[in-house]
């Protein structure tokens, strides 16, 4: 039986309508749901699975129960593991866009997977502002997620598709990033940590 991180009796239900709306995942309509947690069960909400869980704060904004109360941008920012995604997500201009949406999963690369990249490679991403929004996007899907309805492809908000597979608290992206935390909620969207940075087909 999954570990709760959901907040029992509080229905998720979400479509994104910001610009990128048109976008959606195969496994949206049956596993979408949106939520805004009670100030007696924020502090209860715990990661399902994965080994970099125990890295997030224990306490505060940047913790599971904290970034439950926040949109996935503002959320992101108050989490150190989540450090590098920030920086790229504002070079972007995307905060808001993804603070603004209704309903998203954020497949979320963590410091160490942004450190695999050689630095040449990322310093000319994060100075190229339209490649850099088309690598972030391709990182999002419209409704939530959840890991029951994870495995599959799911249409991005860049356009193209990823490939989930796995199950239980197994899963890879794309066959190369492993989920390292998974089923993360914030105010918006639900989280998963991954530990590669996934590149459109097109780029």
């Amino acid at each position: 039986m999954r570990r709760g991180s959901r907040i029992i009796g509080v229905a998720m239900v979400g479509a994104l309508g910001v610009t990128l709306a048109a976008c959606g995942s195969s496994s949206t309509s049956a596993s979408s749901t949106s939520s805004t947690p009670s100030a007696t069960t924020t502090s209860m909400v715990k990661p399902d699975f994965g080994p970099a869980c125990s890295a997030v704060p224990k306490s505060g904004p940047g913790s599971f129960g904290g970034m439950t109360t926040a949109p996935v941008a503002t959320a992101a920012s108050n989490n150190p593991v989540l450090s590098t995604l920030v920086s790229a997500v504002k070079a972007a201009g995307l905060v808001n866009t993804l603070n603004a949406a209704p309903a998203l999963t954020v497949f979320a690369p963590d410091n160490a997977a942004f450190a695999k990249v050689p630095s040449a490679t990322l310093n000319s991403l994060l100075a190229n502002k339209a490649a850099l929004t088309k690598v972030l996007e391709y990182h999002v899907v419209a409704g939530r997620i959840s890991p029951a309805h994870l495995a599959g492809m799911h249409k991005t908000l860049e356009g193209a598709t990823l490939t989930v597979t796995g199950h239980g608290t197994n899963f890879t992206v794309n066959g190369t990033a492993h989920v390292v935390c998974g089923d993360v909620l914030t105010a918006n969207a639900t989280v998963y940590i991954i530990n590669g940075v996934l590149t459109p087909p097109s780029q």
